[in-house]
């Protein structure tokens, strides 16, 4: 698997390079958002990217909302702002996941396994296409299209969302459970991460759809969509 990591800073870079290729993955260096954006045109096989927020050329919250224009590929932000405020922002911007700096490279190796993990395990094992109100899903290539044709950019994690509620439908999900089957972790603090994610995804299926709604909230127990 490839790995792009961008950030201005050529140690971080290096390092996190380091720890990649130590896994058995293959790194991929960009050392500004112009260059990432490059990378990525001339490898479009790259299954992940760790993004810097603060760049001189392009922000990172630029870069990533010109990568969510077109592809679907898992992005971490590592970044040095600490607020809420950033982190929500990253996460509306379509980041997958958000780490603060300074960091230890163990964790973000554990939140790349992870990720990656939860976007291509048991695909094998699971329906390739559903087809729910307005939309078809398909889980082979991670594509949500409207009954006119239209496709709707989704990250990772909004898909697995929308696909976990979609494939079992009248089925009200808690936060807790949402995030402990699409975050594949324990669930810790979850309801304010999920919460941003489902809004997010709301707002996309919503303007795809000329306002039909397919995901409802189940105020005090958690979300659903309707057979």
């Amino acid at each position: 698997m490839k790995i792009l990591v961008v950030d201005d800073d050529h140690d971080i870079v290096e390092l996190l390079s380091i720890y990649i290729r130590n896994e058995g993955y293959e790194a991929i260096a960009a050392t500004s958002g112009t260059a990432a954006l490059q990378k990525l045109e001339q490898n479009p096989d790259i299954d992940l990217m760790i993004l810097d927020i603060m760049m001189p050329d392009m922000s990172g919250i630029e870069v990533l909302e010109k990568v969510r224009a077109t592809s679907q590929i898992p992005i971490i932000i590592v970044s040095a702002k600490t607020s809420d405020l950033d982190k929500i922002k990253g996460l509306i911007s379509g980041a997958d996941d958000y780490v603060v700096k300074p960091f230890n490279p163990l964790e973000v190796m554990a939140r790349i396994k992870s990720l990656l993990r939860r976007t291509h395990a048991g695909e094998e094992n699971i329906p390739n296409q559903l087809t729910i109100g307005p939309l078809t899903i398909n889980k082979k290539s991670h594509e949500v299209v409207t009954a006119s044709g239209q496709k709707v950019q989704l990250t990772a994690l909004e898909f697995g969302i929308l696909y976990l509620l979609a494939s079992h439908p009248n089925q009200v999900f808690s936060a807790d459970e949402i995030f402990e089957r699409v975050w594949k972790q324990e669930s810790i603090i979850s309801a304010k991460t999920v919460m941003v994610h489902v809004s997010h995804l709301r707002d996309k299926l919503e303007a795809a759809t000329n306002g039909e709604k397919v995901i409802e909230t189940v105020w005090g127990v958690g979300y659903k969509v309707e057979a």
